[in-house]
């Protein structure tokens, strides 16, 4: 930078060459942003239609204009009334403002948001032209001019004599796909990151690629994105500033908002913006459940029901949220769907809908230095292209050098293909991808959907086991695996000996879902009451009860009468998954009292599985296959499994069998010697 003007390079000389007025200085755009309270895409047509040139002086009395037009034209809110004097002093006046239009009657009436009047005479050739008017106002340029209305005896006076939206009247797709070939993929990918505002210069290319998935939304059709990270990493800047086509909505909504009422008689918004954002998805704790279950519809096929009528809609979903804790933490813990609100994260059905799992936590908090000066596309220029490109599709494109991997089903291969599709619009939008630059492209539609499948599976649901993604070089024939870079959750179940009274144990529901968990027992001296801790409840409460009974009537037995009967044993049940599943944890409960009572520890890395009724006869599993799965891959070494459950044992995986070794047992005394390893 020279005397504080950004010195331009290459790819700015080249942009103004091949997209003259098509592209702007952003380091414009930030200066005027700060003192002017607009959309973004409102400034750059300003900048764009004055600033346009690579002459400084030409930029400086274009700026000059800009700031003037701004503050002559662009209305504060606290200003109507005097923007309304204005107009009636001086005849007509032209301002910029959000106009938004209704039907009252037989008559349109025109909203014009910071000039504060809602009934605006508006000719009817502008809602015609420009539907957008009736569903949300768009930003535009106004003539107004003040006349009596003899009809309403002067109650209306403004009038609009002319209407230019803030956006681009034409736009040329195929000069933009022309223009494209003519750049390289690394240039163009550098010059759309500073389109979006961004200096690709401080970045390496994996996160150039993530921010350009924040545009997947604007250019591919029902699209489902989900970015969760820190604060101040600009999640939902793009949904928010880059297109006048999307909303960003910021707390709960309701079924009719989004997609119309019954009688049809207002569109929803899924049938009138291209992408719909949800900024601090945490805030929607108290959105109406059938909410989530009309977006589960729609998410999957683009349709809903409104009344009897099946309506389809093209809006993209984005969720934006804001993690608490460092994504090692909530790998190790938990799974990356934690901050999600209740509504959203216990309805894995919806979760599986989303076609990808942005990593915010690898992008920055945003700092000067991440804010380019050099030139990008005119935000309204860009939102045009992306808008442009939403009618074409590009879901095939991966067929002509690669094919997918058998551990993705019908919804994972869709998810991938759009999100090719997507990048590729961004990225090659004339089509022309090599095989190279396609495989860093699947590469990372692979992951993000893996992001997704790996915390379903994490959550205990055994119907989304296969993770193994993979792609085939049709070329050579070669499978190549695609991971996700933050690995974990793999210590659930500890390495390492425990203190006696702790015991690690699995359930397994009716529809597969595994829940994990761990008891631990304390004593205190007493008379041998159960005090189980909060949160214990339903079967578990049941199955430790009568656990707990069996003990005290058979505590000779085990010979441990005295211990019994002046202990009080207050015991915690901790769910590793948070899935609350149902769960019958009788054995566990026995062998953990057992071994607390006999201050023995359990042998390291050990699942108990088991039920067992009052008399102490054992029930077994439902089945062994999900819960051994599970249990592996959270690091269990050695399994307590029903003698019964042994005819289910050839069932299992091949590869648990190899890392978990089976202990048998057929009745409670044998359970709790072999769980604690004595003779």
């Amino acid at each position: 930078m020279t005397n504080g003007v950004p010195v331009r390079d290459d790819l700015d000389d080249k942009a103004n060459r091949l997209f003259a007025g098509k592209v702007v200085r952003k380091d414009l755009v930030r200066k005027v942003k700060v003192g002017a309270n607009v959309p973004v895409f409102v400034l750059e047509y300003l900048l764009g239609k004055y600033c346009a040139s690579s002459d400084e002086v030409a930029i400086h009395m274009g700026l000059q204009v800009v700031n003037d037009t701004l503050a002559d034209n662009y209305i504060r809110p606290d200003e109507s009334t005097k923007a309304q004097s204005k107009v009636k002093e001086a005849g007509k006046h032209t301002f910029i403002d959000k106009v938004k239009v209704r039907l009252v009657d037989s008559h349109y009436w025109a909203e014009v948001t910071n000039f504060g009047h809602k009934y605006v005479h508006v000719p009817d050739r502008y809602v015609r032209d420009f539907d957008r008017l009736l569903t949300g106002g768009i930003w535009a340029q106004v003539d107004m001019r003040f006349e009596y209305d003899e009809e309403s005896k002067g109650k209306y006076p403004f009038w609009i004599d002319k209407l230019t939206p803030i956006q681009l009247a034409t736009f040329d797709l195929d000069a933009y796909r022309r223009t494209r070939a003519e750049l390289t993929t690394d240039e163009w990918l550098d010059l759309m990151v500073r389109s979006m505002g961004y200096e690709p210069a401080t970045m390496e290319r994996r996160l150039k690629f993530l921010f350009l998935t924040r545009l997947i939304p604007l250019c591919e059709r029902n699209y489902n994105l989900v970015e969760l990270g820190p604060r101040g990493t600009g999640k939902s800047y793009a949904v928010q500033e880059l297109s006048p086509y999307s909303a960003l909505l910021t707390g709960p909504t309701t079924v009719a908002n989004l997609f119309g009422q019954q009688q049809g008689r207002y569109k929803g918004m899924v049938q009138i913006w291209d992408a719909i954002g949800f900024d601090e998805v945490a805030d929607l704790q108290k959105m109406p459940k059938e909410v989530i279950t009309m977006m589960k519809t729609y998410c999957e096929s683009g349709q809903f029901q409104r009344g009897q009528e099946a309506m389809a809609g093209y809006a993209s979903i984005a969720m934006f949220g804001n993690t608490q804790q460092p994504v090692d933490v909530m790998v190790q813990t938990g799974h990356l769907f934690a901050p999600m609100p209740d509504v959203i994260r216990d309805d894995m059905a919806f979760i599986d809908r989303l076609h990808f799992y942005l990593p915010g936590w690898e992008v920055p908090k945003m700092r000067n230095e991440h804010f380019t000066d050099h030139y990008g596309f005119v935000v309204d220029y860009l939102a045009e292209a992306l808008r442009d490109l939403r009618k074409h599709n590009y879901t095939e494109i991966i067929d002509h050098h690669f094919g997918l991997g058998a551990h993705l089903n019908a919804r994972d291969r869709k998810a991938v293909r759009r999100t090719v599709s997507g990048l590729v619009k961004i990225l090659h939008p004339h089509g022309q991808v090599s095989r190279e630059d396609m495989e860093e492209l699947l590469t990372l539609a692979l992951e993000g959907r893996r992001r997704v499948k790996e915390q379903l599976k994490k959550m205990g649901s055994f119907e989304y086991y296969q993770t193994s993604f993979s792609y085939q070089v049709s070329e050579t024939g070669e499978e190549k695996f695609v991971g996700v870079p933050e690995q974990g959750g793999k210590d659930l179940i500890s390495p390492d000996p425990l203190a006696p009274g702790t015991i690690y144990s699995a359930s397994v529901s009716g529809d597969g879902t595994v829940g994990m968990y761990r008891l631990e027992i304390t004593t205190s001296s007493g008379s041998g009451k159960l005090k189980p801790a909060g949160g214990i409840s339903g079967a578990m409460k049941e199955s430790i009860s009568r656990a707990f009974s069996f003990l005290l009537a058979n505590k000779g037995t085990f010979g441990v009468p005295r211990e019994v009967e002046t202990s009080d044993f207050h015991v915690e049940v901790i769910d590793l998954l948070g899935n609350k599943v149902e769960a019958e944890l009788g054995v566990a409960f026995f062998v953990a009292a057992y071994s607390v009572l006999r201050k023995a520890p359990p042998q390291p890395g050990l699942l108990v599985l088991g039920d067992m009724s009052v008399q102490g006869n054992v029930k077994p599993v439902r089945s062994l296959t999900e819960p051994l799965q599970v249990a592996m891959d959270n690091g269990a070494k050695r399994a307590l499994i029903p003698i019964e459950n042994k005819r289910q044992f050839l069932e299992v995986n091949p590869d648990v069998l190899e890392q978990v070794d089976p202990i048998f047992y057929g009745d409670l005394r044998q359970a709790a010697f072999k769980a604690l390893g004595l003779n």
